[in-house]
């Protein structure tokens, strides 16, 4: 029964028990801190976000300040990045709260590939709206019905005229 006592039954979020469980991963690799790769969009923006990754965070001996991030850069987005060196260190230690990194190791290279998002629906049409409602008119169930006119709209939404 040893483990059962520690338990606290309440549901986490991802977000919350991210770092625990890519930490020991990642950490393998020299970048324990697993939010900066979860949160690596919100901290250099979409554009930077495409064109890097981060790969290692090292440091020098006995300390946690002043590392080194190596990245992964797309080699058209290098002499880029190189450029905006100074803003990206700044939106890296504005994320940990002090200055954890000091310079970028840029290591040029493709990327892995991302998965592809897909488009949101078009809306439809006023003809395909009340085509899908005349359809659905017969069932009895409020919630059945709502469910369906949605399957039914993201169905039609993902045709093209």
């Amino acid at each position: 029964m040893g483990d059962e006592g520690e338990r606290r039954g309440r549901l986490r979020s991802v977000g919350e028990t991210l770092s625990t469980i890519a930490g020991r991963a990642l950490g393998k690799q020299g970048l324990g801190e697993a939010q900066l790769v979860a949160q690596w969009e919100a901290v250099v923006g979409p554009e930077l976000a495409h064109e890097t990754l981060p790969l290692k965070l090292s440091f020098p001996a006995g300390g946690r300040r002043h590392g080194t991030l190596r990245l992964r850069v797309t080699p058209g987005a290098a002499l880029t990045v190189q450029h905006r060196e100074p803003q990206i260190l700044e939106r890296i230690n504005g994320f940990f709260g002090y200055g954890a990194v000091a310079r970028l190791a840029l290591q040029q290279g493709p990327l892995p590939e991302r998965p592809q998002v897909r488009p949101e629906p078009r809306a439809l049409t006023p003809a395909e709206a009340q085509g899908l409602t005349d359809r659905l008119s017969e069932l009895p169930d409020s919630s059945i019905k709502s469910a369906l006119f949605r399957l039914g709209a993201a169905i039609l939404g993902e045709r093209r005229h």
